[in-house]
């Protein structure tokens, strides 16, 4: 009867550890694979350290594209490390909030 008890609450224990921690890694594998997958070249990505540049080749047999950081600055990333597109107005307001600044006030008419 102990065996069964200890069988369940190990067995409850590996689903909630399923749940929690490797269900969401494999959703947000799978979202940058769909993500990676549809960039093109002229895109502008993030990447994973930060650095903002513009798609110009993709290698999808390697895993690896070019991307140029700086004007004639080339650089080849994983393209795991190409974590989001960049926009600019949602980085701005990321900044803002980050810095407890108000939001503008809707302008009265």
């Amino acid at each position: 009867m102990e065996f069964v008890l200890l069988a369940l609450v190990m067995l409850l224990g590996l689903g909630a550890y399923w749940a929690m921690v490797i269900f969401p890694k494999q959703r947000d594998f799978s979202k940058r694979q769909r993500y990676v997958r549809s960039l093109a070249a002229g895109d502008e990505v993030v990447t994973y350290g930060g650095i903002i540049g513009k798609v110009l080749a993709i290698d999808a047999e390697k895993g690896v594209a070019q991307v140029e950081i700086a004007d004639g600055v080339v650089v080849r990333l994983v393209t795991a490390a190409l974590v989001q597109a960049y926009d600019p107005e949602v980085f701005a307001e990321a900044a803002r909030k980050g810095l407890g600044e108000a939001e503008p006030a809707p302008s009265e008419t």
